[in-house]
């Protein structure tokens, strides 16, 4: 075969790779400009409402109409989602057709006839086409982590700090604009929940396209058919189709405190059903029947057959296990459900039972996804093989638009509320934006969720489509070197947990002493009746550095683990790795992400009880800051000591539930936004650099088969 028909990595590779990593960021850059966009304009809104007449629980009761406020953030949200899938799926076409121009159109055009050896060769190029388009992935994936762990790291070092002095020592609000880590908190969110998150499913939603295409060149009938190979682009544009008429649906809801989350989540239900039938019809670009050759020890079992149906059944197994998936996460993180509410009790005792319930929900929380995760793979894996496991991860972000739009929401409507306490608005104001809030942090434990579940797929796909780059015949994990890999694979995610948490923990304990240095200078200040601003940037400045700095070990583990497991000792040990690295890491990834979802919400749901009280006391003319002074003062036989005792008990009480809260809180911070998303980014970057660099760990390995010192 010539050098036209099987061109080298550079520079088509490498222009994939940069391109997909630019794509990335400037979604990621878009998306953090219309979060600042909207979320000033998002509190504007809360402080207009009119008042509804509604029934909560059987009673009829007045709500604030939080409809304006709730669609500024919302559509916030929708241009994260429609932007980011739009540009991923507009740049891999204009990819493949600029490199199909560039040598395959010369290429494919050599192939002189039918006979079964010049159709392996058409094939071969088909497949060499969609080998060098995958560098795309691999760009995505590495902007995705810096962008989650970078990211993680900045806002959870800001997170942590600014909670523990502010609320444990100081017992300030939320966002609190006397505490100096409060922008720098806010300014986290969008870091951290925006361009992380949007760079994290667009790496998912390029690595599982370009999976997918690069299994479907190995099936005769797919390259022979007219545009047939396109199917998981079409996939994906369906996706756009089906969550863009979904979104409009949330204009007939009524949106109020109690009605928000359930509106977000008939967003994702909606558009999973448009989208089950709107795949109906795309499905027949696909021919009626058509094969591949698979991984298997007997050679009479190399031929899987797969119908268009069979196909059509990957693509639903990985949409419906998705919005299970989310509808679980949703039951264990939101502060509607039992297993949080049930923390909430946890905190009455203490901050180590509610640790220790979190650590339980958590782990519970890994069974339904896993089953679901289970199911699926076995399915499309038994009708379609790796083609239809690629298939089921593009199913499984199908709704990746509607995803994205509810994860955007989130820290949206997070910084509304920072906005309204630092601007001094009425505590009303931030109730309403509290509300909105806590439905946003459910949707983010439900995005983090399709984030992991489609990690997990796409991470296998990947896996399937290096086995097929390296031309292996099967995956034995009875074999040493295979099953050593295993045991490395499945020690990642906690070497890189260890990692990045550690981060998290230096860089937060900076931030700790910083604060509580400048918070002093500032009651020194106030004392002396001297001017004080306090130092914001101080604290943005040891958050940024942190994450600069802290992201290259984490990220060189990633990056080099498959690569020095594959140039020493050949493809199989790289099988080993990505195996263990997608089967532990998938639970750990869950387990993190939904503990620290549900103490976020426990923490949130004690906020509200706070709130509700300090309001009460206020309203009776009150000052909870000088009544311990006051009831000194009275002695007991003043005749409201008992009334004003019984005030200083309760913020007692409420003041040791709310410190236990936070302390879960501030644990968890780092697990549902630092290490357990980053986690996505170890399967699938691992696995995609395996792809790319496959030739190479192929032919160069020092100790494998095939190796360079063994000829």
């Amino acid at each position: 075969m010539g050098r036209t028909d099987q061109p080298t990595n550079f520079p088509y590779t490498a222009i994939a790779f940069l391109v997909g990593a630019s794509t990335s960021i400037l979604a990621g850059y878009i998306g953090m400009r219309i979060a600042v966009y909207t979320n000033t304009r998002t509190t504007f809104e809360c402080c207009r409402g009119e008042d509804l007449n509604v029934v909560v629980n059987g009673q009829k009761t007045t709500r604030k109409d939080l409809k304006d406020g709730f669609f500024v953030a919302f559509r916030g949200g929708q241009v994260l989602g429609f932007v980011l899938v739009g540009l991923a799926l507009l740049v891999l076409e204009i990819i493949i057709v600029a490199f199909k121009a560039a040598w395959f159109d010369g290429a494919i055009a050599t192939v002189k006839d039918n006979s079964a050896e010049e159709k392996k060769r058409g094939q071969a190029i088909v497949r060499r086409l969609f080998e060098l388009v995958a560098g795309y992935g691999l760009g995505a994936s590495s902007v995705a982590l810096f962008g989650r762990v970078g990211g993680g790291i900045y806002t959870k070092a800001a997170d942590v700090g600014a909670d523990l002095v502010g609320k444990n020592i100081h017992d300030l609000a939320e966002d609190s604009p006397e505490n100096p880590g409060t922008i720098a908190d806010n300014v986290g969110d969008n870091v951290g929940d925006i361009a992380g998150m949007g760079a994290d499913l667009f790496g998912s939603l390029a690595e599982s396209t370009c999976a997918a295409l690069v299994v479907s060149s190995t099936s005769p009938e797919l390259c022979t058919t007219v545009d047939c190979l396109y199917f998981p682009l079409v996939i994906t544009s369906v996706g756009i189709l089906a969550s863009f008429i979904s979104v409009l649906m949330a204009h007939f809801f009524t949106v109020t405190v109690d009605t928000v989350q359930s509106v977000l989540k008939w967003q994702l239900a909606i558009s999973t059903i448009l989208m089950t039938a709107a795949l109906v019809p795309a499905t027949y670009i696909l021919p009626e029947k058509f094969n591949f050759q698979v991984a298997a020890i007997d050679p009479t079992k190399r031929n899987l057959e797969v119908s268009r149906w069979g196909a059509f059944g990957c693509v639903m197994f990985g949409l419906w296990s998705g919005m299970l998936i989310g509808l679980v996460t949703e039951y264990f993180t939101s502060n509607s459900y039992k297993p949080t509410l049930k923390l909430c009790t946890a905190c009455e005792m203490g901050a180590a039972p509610n640790i220790i319930q979190g650590l339980a929900l958590g782990y519970m929380s890994t069974v339904v996804p896993i089953l679901c995760l289970t199911a699926t793979i076995a399915y499309a894996f038994a009708t379609a093989g790796m083609y239809g496991v690629g298939l089921s991860a593009l199913g499984m972000l199908g709704s990746l638009p509607v995803a994205l739009t509810i994860d955007g929401y989130g820290p949206i409507s997070d910084n509304a509320g920072g906005i309204a306490e630092m601007s001094g608005l009425p505590g009303t104001i931030r109730d309403r934006t509290d509300a909105l809030d806590a439905a946003g942090n459910t949707t983010a434990a439900v995005g983090k969720g399709f984030a992991i579940g489609s990690a997990a797929l796409v991470g296998l796909a990947l896996f399937g489509a290096f086995v097929t780059r390296v031309e292996g015949t099967a995956v034995d994990i009875l074999q040493p070197t295979q099953f050593a890999g295993l045991l490395v694979g499945a020690m990642l995610p906690y070497a890189f947990s260890a990692l990045t948490m550690t981060a998290v923990g230096d860089a937060a304990e900076t931030m700790m002493r910083h604060i509580i240095k400048d918070y002093n200078k500032g009651v020194a200040a106030k004392a002396a009746n001297e001017p004080y601003s306090p130092d914001y940037q101080g604290c943005i400045e040891i958050s940024t550095n942190a994450s600069l700095v802290k992201m290259i070990a984490p990220g060189a583990l990633v990056i080099l683990s498959p690569l020095v497991a594959g140039l020493f000792f050949g493809p199989a040990a790289v099988e080993g790795l990505l195996a263990g690295a997608i089967v532990s890491g998938v639970q750990v990834a869950i387990s993190a992400s939904n503990t620290g979802g549900a103490w976020d919400n426990c923490k949130k749901e004690i906020e509200k009880k706070r709130s509700v009280f300090r309001n009460r006391i206020k309203a009776e003319g009150i000052d909870l800051a000088t009544i311990e002074e006051k009831v000194a003062a009275m002695g007991p036989d003043h005749p409201d000591a008992a009334k004003y005792q019984a005030i200083c008990e309760d913020k007692k009480a409420i003041r040791e539930l709310h410190v236990a809260a936070v302390v879960g809180d501030t644990v968890g911070d780092p697990l549902k936004d630092t290490s357990g998303p980053a986690i996505n980014i170890l399967v699938k970057l691992s696995a995609i650099t395996s792809l790319v660099f496959g030739s190479y760990i192929k032919k160069m390995n020092l100790f494998g088969p095939g190796s360079t010192s063994s000829k």
